[in-house]
C-alpha cells in the first residue's frame, strides 16, 4: 500500500472523531453518552501521541505505545457497548440490572482468557502484551457485532428504531467490528496481504467514524410506546418478581382470609337452617305461655 495513502487515511481518524465530537457537543448528546464522548476525544489523544513517534521511527517505542493504546482504547470501547445496552433498557430497570452483571461477567471472562493466551503464547511470537490484546479485541468485535445484530433482531420490542442514537453507534461499532472480523479471517487464509489489510481495515473504521457524523446530526425521535412494547414490559415484570419473590410470612394473612372466609360461609349456612326449620327460644316460649293457663 502507498505509505502517503495510509498516512491520509490515519490522519482522516482523528478529524472525523473531531466532527463528532464537535457535534455531540453542540447538540448536548454528550451528556446521553458521555462514555462514547471520552472514547472519541481518547481516540484523539491518541493519535496526538502515536504521530509524532511514528514521524520520528522510534520502532521499539512506537510499538509499546501502540498496543498499549490499543489496549485503553478497547477497554474504553467495551464500556460504550454497555453504555449503549443501558441507553437501550433505560424504561426497563430490571433488564439494565441483569444487562450489567452479565457484562461484568463477560469483562471477567474476557481478561481471564486474555491471561490465559498471553501466559501460552511462544517466545517467538510478538509477546504475551500483543497475544492478550489481539484476543480482547477479537472477543470485543465478536459482542459488538453481536449488539448490532441484536438491535436488528430486537429492536421492535424495545422501542428503538434506526434513527436513534443508540443504534447509530452500534452500527458503527458493529459495521467496522464486522469488516475487521472478515478481513482476519482472509488474511488468515491467505486471500489477502497485509497491505490490503490494512487498507480496508482503515477504510472500514473511517466509515464507521461516518455514519457516527451522521446520527449526530440526527434528531433523535422518541421511544415508541405501542403495544408490542407489552412482551418487554412482562419480561420486566417477570425479571422484578424473581428478584423480589413473596416471602413465606406474607402467606399467613392470605391463609387467615380463606379461613375466615370458609367460617363465615359455615355461620351462614347454619343461619339459614335455623330460619327455615328451627324456632328461635323466643318463639317457642310464646306459644307455650299461650297454650298453658297463667298461675296466680
Amino acid at each position: 500500500m502507498n505509505p502517503k495513502v495510509q498516512l491520509a487515511l490515519w490522519i482522516a481518524h482523528p478529524l472525523l472523531q473531531l466532527s463528532v465530537a464537535a457535534v455531540m457537543f453542540h447538540r448536548k448528546s454528550h451528556k446521553v453518552f458521555p462514555v462514547f464522548f471520552v472514547y472519541l476525544i481518547s481516540q484523539i489523544l491518541m493519535f496526538s501521541a502515536l504521530f509524532p513517534i511514528f514521524q520520528l521511527e522510534y520502532s521499539d517505542l512506537f510499538f509499546f505505545a501502540y498496543w498499549s493504546c490499543a489496549a485503553i482504547s478497547l477497554a474504553i470501547g467495551f464500556k460504550v457497548i454497555h453504555e449503549i445496552f443501558l441507553d437501550i433498557f433505560r424504561p426497563y430497570h430490571t433488564l439494565k440490572d441483569l444487562g450489567s452483571v452479565l457484562f461484568q461477567w463477560a469483562a471477567l471472562v474476557m481478561l481471564l482468557v486474555a491471561g490465559v493466551v498471553a501466559a501460552a503464547s511462544p517466545v517467538a511470537s510478538q509477546g504475551p502484551l500483543v497475544q492478550a490484546v489481539l484476543t480482547v479485541q477479537r472477543c470485543v468485535r465478536v459482542i459488538q457485532c453481536g449488539l448490532i445484530l441484536f438491535l436488528l433482531v430486537f429492536s421492535k420490542y424495545l422501542g428503538v428504531t434506526w434513527r436513534q442514537h443508540s443504534f447509530g453507534i452500534a452500527l458503527g461499532f458493529g459495521s467496522f467490528a464486522s469488516a475487521e472480523l472478515t478481513l482476519l479471517a482472509l488474511y488468515a487464509s491467505g486471500h489477502i496481504s497485509q497491505a490490503t489489510l490494512s487498507l480496508f481495515n482503515m477504510l472500514a473504521y473511517n466509515g464507521a467514524i461516518m455514519i457516527w457524523l451522521v446520527y449526530a446530526w440526527i434528531k433523535t425521535p422518541a421511544r415508541d410506546a405501542s403495544s408490542s412494547l407489552l412482551m418487554s414490559q412482562r419480561w420486566d415484570q417477570s425479571l422484578t418478581d424473581l428478584q423480589h419473590p413473596v416471602s413465606g410470612d406474607s402467606l399467613i394473612p392470605l391463609f387467615e382470609g380463606m379461613v375466615d372466609r370458609a367460617f363465615s360461609r359455615t355461620n351462614g349456612d347454619s343461619a339459614s337452617d335455623a330460619a327455615a326449620g328451627e324456632e328461635p327460644e323466643s318463639v317457642s316460649s310464646t306459644r307455650s305461655s299461650r297454650r298453658l293457663p297463667g298461675k296466680s
